[in-house]
């Protein structure tokens, strides 16, 4: 038994040990009260705290809040699940706290990997199980989670085998193309739902090119349908493009839900670093939900991974360019626990652990408006598929929150989108942008997996 806060009643009921805040009794002198063996552990907030509680040599640490709660009023920030893997990296041992409940546990537990493929080894939970009229059968449910997570985790992978199922031995040119292939055959079988909530000045272009690839859009933004959406769709596409405070509600809903249907996210964060009500709601997003996929420009990417590399003007990026941009794609996507994919005259895309690039395409796709927008619906539509053939896959388990290889189905939709804008380049009445763009949907409802493979400049890299 180990006392909250108080070392004078851990002493009088001869407990195991104390659990202290930041505010409570310094550990060097409960350490010196209590007796020799005592389990001591320490409530921390940001890094200092972290390597503090390593200086004094504490049993654990708990780090919170991770979300708000009601059980205690905070006097510390809410650091969020991306901020508690920066701090993991530190620790050999751990556990947290702090608005954990059975509907965000699993988006948590893998959220909160470190960068060095460190997860957590314990939670700690009050209102969902205190509050429970069935506080047995909730703390059952929050076990199972917390087991099945453990059961599908592999830390020599950095867990992100939920993402690729190909981690375990170096990719080949040919596992991709192959993956790929299939993918763009079965979706016109699987005609796969795709929820988006999308930039509303290219709404009509990417339901268009959602159909025209072999899946099938609803464009739904209402807060209170947001569940039964996620419940039905097959992938869900978010895009702040045009986003206003009234879409934040309905974002954040669809993207609880989809982790909770075990269904992809495909985020797009455009414009990011435009103003701050973007970056603070991009912030809000990742950390509330688990994206599968983030798909970003340069100036975007440069945003989430605190790089200054890059630039941005407005909704586009501006300079030559990162230095290794395999480097950083690899890098943010083990801190962001999800696919990355750099758009660009050449694409890069990695799951953490792989980094392929990508130089298909024609420079004619970047005039027109939301061709960057269009990618991100094609890449949900093949997320959808990988999905909707991993459910038949008897090998796939529970403790993810979604299913799939969604590295190769992002590879899929890059592929499958700049292979066609080349294809559709080469029609006799496409003559410019205002033509290429009903000759690019023409050629997506066409395209075979023969040309995409035939046709694709993809290279293995490492970084």
């Amino acid at each position: 038994m180990v006392i909250n806060d108080r070392v004078d009643v851990a002493l009088a009921v001869k407990a195991d040990g104390v659990h202290l805040g930041q505010t409570d009794m310094s550990v060097r002198d409960a350490q010196r009260l209590l007796p020799a063996g005592s389990i001591i552990g320490v409530s921390c907030n940001n890094v200092e705290h972290i390597k503090q509680a390593i200086e004094d040599g504490v049993d654990y640490v708990g780090i919170g809040a991770v979300y708000g709660t009601q059980t205690k009023k905070l006097s510390q920030p809410i650091i969020g699940v991306r901020g508690v893997g920066r701090m993991l990296a530190l620790l050999d041992d751990d556990r947290f706290s702090g608005g954990i409940k059975s509907t965000n546990l699993l988006r948590t537990l893998h959220g909160v990997v470190s960068t060095t493929g460190h997860p957590l080894d314990g939670i700690a939970v009050v209102s969902d199980i205190v509050a429970s009229r069935e506080p047995e059968a909730a703390t059952r449910t929050l076990s199972t989670i917390f087991k099945e997570f453990q059961s599908n985790f592999k830390g020599e992978s950095l867990g992100l085998e939920i993402v690729s199922k190909q981690d375990v031995s170096p990719l080949t040119h040919d596992d991709i193309l192959d993956g790929v292939y299939k993918l763009v055959q079965e979706i016109r079988k699987l005609n796969p739902l795709v929820h988006q909530i999308t930039n509303t000045v290219v709404a009509t272009q990417s339901a268009n090119v959602t159909l025209a690839a072999g899946a099938s859009p609803i464009m739904a933004t209402e807060p209170l349908e947001m569940d039964d959406m996620s419940r039905i769709c097959g992938a869900l596409l978010v895009n702040i493009g045009t986003m206003r405070a009234d879409t934040l509600e309905a974002m954040l809903i669809a993207g609880e839900s989809a982790n909770k249907y075990q269904k992809p996210i495909v985020f797009d964060p455009v414009g990011v670093g435009a103003s701050a009500f973007r970056k603070a709601n991009v912030n809000t997003l990742l950390n509330h939900w688990q994206a599968s996929v983030i798909k970003a420009n340069a100036g975007e990417i440069a945003v989430l991974a605190e790089n200054s590399e890059v630039l941005s003007k407005g909704v586009d990026s501006v300079g030559s360019g990162f230095r290794d941009p395999a480097l950083v794609v690899k890098s943010l996507a083990k801190r962001e626990r999800c696919v990355i994919v750099l758009t660009g005259a050449t694409d890069y895309i990695s799951d953490g652990v792989n980094v392929v690039s990508l130089a298909n395409g024609r420079d004619v796709l970047g005039q027109i408006t939301g061709s960057g927008c269009i990618l991100g619906s094609c890449i949900a539509s093949y997320c959808a598929t990988a999905a909707s053939l991993s459910r038949k896959d008897p090998q796939q388990h529970n403790g993810t929150v979604f299913r799939g290889d969604m590295f190769t189905a992002a590879i899929a939709g890059v592929l499958v989108l700049t292979v066609a804008a080349e294809v559709a380049t080469e029609r006799s009445d496409v003559h410019g942008p205002g033509t290429f763009l009903p000759g690019l949907i023409d050629t997506l409802w066409t395209l075979t997996p023969e040309q995409v493979r035939s046709r694709a400049k993809l290279s293995i890299l490492t970084s």
